[in-house]
């Protein structure tokens, strides 16, 4: 498991490297002073992992994260402010360490991690007749993915629509744009992810799926005109 070490301070990042020795499969890729030159080093090469600090001049550790997007590493956000926990938690992070981290809290959090790249590892390619299993309510329910038009988030929860109904899971976006196939379905907007062979029209800022108009974010447009391949 590789990981960088993103924080301002010199000795906050010779502590994360003290506590990253006591596990041994992760492996300390580089260590960056701040979000920007931590920014840089992913448009570079991938990593597993990022132990981050949240408050750093220029941009700040939450910020980094949103400018990531979605192809992002595992993020375990280090701080030694508490106030910006429920924050980093709706941003789909695997953990968050009040400094100073004690060596079994970090192992805890880096356990977590590490559930969280297994999990990514186990995903495959998605055909026409594949499927997803889904908690709705009580029930877990099969769910083909060729019947899904789009997922909606609502708080905490995200719909996914099919064409004649919804299912309501306990998730965020972020979370189920991740498990969902690059290659069919697409976010258009933050609270929107859509399948692009079930857009029917693009008009004024909106497309529409089944009837039903959805907003494209103007940061998405581009990229959705390309997708779709538009003559």
């Amino acid at each position: 498991m590789k990981a960088i070490i993103v924080d301002d301070n010199k000795m906050a990042r010779a502590t994360m490297v003290e506590l990253a020795k006591k596990v041994k499969d992760l492996v300390v890729a580089g260590e960056c002073k701040d979000a920007v030159e931590a920014y840089n080093f992913l448009q570079q090469g991938s990593v597993d992992l990022l132990l981050l600090d949240i408050e750093m001049p220029g941009m700040t550790g939450l910020d980094l994260i949103k400018n990531l997007g979605s192809k992002r590493p595992v993020i375990i956000f280090v701080s030694s402010k508490k106030e910006y926990a429920l924050e980093a938690f709706e941003l789909n992070v695997a953990d968050y360490l009040l400094k100073p981290a004690t060596v079994s809290r970090f192992i805890q959090a880096i356990d977590r991690a590490r559930e969280i790249l297994d999990s990514k590892k186990q995903d495959v390619s998605f055909e026409d007749d594949e499927f997803i299993f889904i908690r709705d309510s009580n029930i877990v329910r099969r769910l083909k993915l060729d019947t899904v038009l789009f997922a909606e988030a609502m708080g905490d929860y995200v719909k996914l629509y099919t064409g004649d109904r919804f299912y309501a899971i306990h998730s965020t976006l972020s979370a189920v744009e991740e498990r969902l196939p690059a290659t069919k379905f697409m976010r258009v907007h933050r609270s929107y992810i859509v399948a692009i062979s079930k857009i029917d029209s693009i008009q004024d800022g909106a497309l529409v799926i089944n009837g039903k108009s959805l907003p494209v974010a103007d940061s998405f447009r581009k990229k959705l005109n390309t997708r779709m391949n538009i003559l």
